[in-house]
């Protein structure tokens, strides 16, 4: 069950308000706190960065607007937000730049491609990174720095496999992923759920993370009648993907995992995003708590667009590592990373308590379709 924080809604005018007045109105006496924030800030993907980036800034502001002290002194939050590109030698890259410029934490990468190789090295330079990649390998190396603040590939691919063979009754699908430590995590996860529940393998396919025609391997799919096919990647593709599933007359189920549960799919993909198409988002369902309305009503006042995926996430990460440095009474990682992994506390998307490995210990998943392009939830796993 999850546990809310009624108090984010009357904190949040406050920070609105107070959070656009001039540096120079600010005391003496603060302290300037870094925090880096790394995503796909342009190309395919820069519309779940930039939802990333929006998270982060909401929880900036209620914080600075707060006045918080460690230390006896008030911080003040500053973001530094880098382009990764969606790229792992980007990511790193651009990961050196926020350790140059000492940062206290980094929010994100989204990519487990990006995030896999930039762990080791924010936890080799002692900086806490909180992200929602959801390929296991991000924290199956145990580093003490790195916090998963989503779901993990297992739990996704798993809740869809489940689903597919329990609630969608299917008997045979085939499967698609763009070779992304991502993708191929989440579609390797699908299938093994699939197969223990009963779900015949009918086809195994590749692309890649930019491609746009999927004639060919849809063709080759088509010959064997599956009841649905699953999409391990990004809704970059995955919308032109279900397009053309429907122009080559394959009628099944298209599912995928969390990357293609928002409304960018159907952007892409029009009218055939319908209700045949099913993926999970990880946490509860924002409008059925008064604080995740509170979130939405907050996020399209400033930004005039709904969140999309991980939005709450990224605004919960954030005041999570303010949290954890106000026990720990210290803004450096290697005094207030302890306080983050003992942590249990209540947020927008969910209540952030972590077990050995840094994983969630509780991360209910929501299944989605899709109605009149916007994602609709259905069902969430206890």
């Amino acid at each position: 069950m999850m546990v809310r924080n009624r108090q984010y809604g009357s904190k949040f005018a406050v920070a609105v308000a107070v959070g656009m007045l001039p540096l120079m109105s600010f005391a003496a006496g603060e302290l300037d706190v870094k925090i880096g924030l790394t995503g796909p800030l342009t190309g395919s993907q820069a519309a779940i960065g930039k939802d990333h980036e929006n998270g982060v800034k909401l929880a900036l502001d209620r914080l600075n607007a707060q006045g918080i002290t460690v230390g006896g002194k008030k911080l003040r939050f500053e973001l530094l937000s880098e382009d990764d590109a969606a790229d792992p030698r980007t990511g790193m890259t651009v990961a050196q730049r926020l350790i140059d410029a000492n940062v206290k934490a980094v929010l994100g990468p989204y990519n487990s491609g990006v995030a896999i190789p930039t762990s080791k090295l924010l936890n080799d330079a002692g900086i806490v990174m909180t992200t929602v990649a959801s390929n296991p390998r991000v924290t199956m190396n145990g580093y003490p720095y790195i916090f998963r603040i989503g779901a993990s590939d297992t739990q996704l691919g798993t809740r869809m496999g489940t689903f597919a063979a329990l609630k969608l009754k299917a008997k045979t699908f085939a499967v698609i992923d763009d070779r992304t430590a991502y993708g191929q995590g989440v579609a390797d996860e699908f299938i093994k759920a699939a197969r223990e529940n009963g779900i015949q393998l009918v086809a195994r396919e590749f692309t890649n993370d930019k491609a746009t025609d999927f004639s060919a391997i849809l063709t080759k799919i088509k010959a064997s009648k599956p009841d649905g096919i699953f999409y391990g990647g990004y809704y970059s593709q995955g919308g032109p993907l279900r397009r053309q599933m429907k122009m080559l007359g394959l009628k099944g189920y298209l599912l995928g995992g969390d990357a293609i549960c928002n409304e960018e799919l159907a952007k892409l993909g029009g009218d055939t995003v319908d209700g045949n198409v099913y993926c999970p988002q990880g946490g509860p369902v924002l409008e059925q708590t008064a604080e995740g309305k509170q979130f939405v009503t907050d996020y399209k006042r400033r930004y005039g667009i709904e969140p999309l995926t991980y939005a709450a996430s990224f605004f919960d990460g954030m005041n999570i590592i303010a949290k954890a440095m106000q026990k720990a009474n210290s803004v450096d990682p290697k005094q207030y990373r302890a306080a983050l992994a003992a942590l249990n506390q209540p947020g927008v998307a969910g209540t952030y308590q972590f077990d050995e490995k840094r994983d969630l210990k509780n991360s209910p998943i929501t299944v989605y379709t899709f109605k009149s392009g916007q994602p609709v939830a259905i069902s969430e796993s206890k």
